[in-house]
């Protein structure tokens, strides 16, 4: 299993590609090349999940909504 700072360190690196357009990455002297920026989400995103696992926190997706009519 990664660290903590290496699991950062590749979303960062997913991020900046992300914002730049670009689909390949490159981080610690690998290089990893995507086909869409779907692909990269999901990359990112699975991250995410692994980074709030090593912290010991969970990550929080749905959001509900209640609402009254007020009468």
């Amino acid at each position: 299993m990664a660290t903590i700072a290496e699991l950062k360190s590749r979303r960062e690196a997913l991020a900046a590609s992300r914002a730049s357009g670009v689909a390949r990455v490159s981080y610690d002297g690998k290089t990893v090349d995507y086909r869409s920026l779907t692909e990269i989400d999901r990359a990112i995103e699975v991250l995410d999940r692994d980074i709030a696992a090593a912290e010991g926190r969970k990550i929080i997706r749905q959001v509900r909504v209640i609402t009254t009519k007020g009468l």
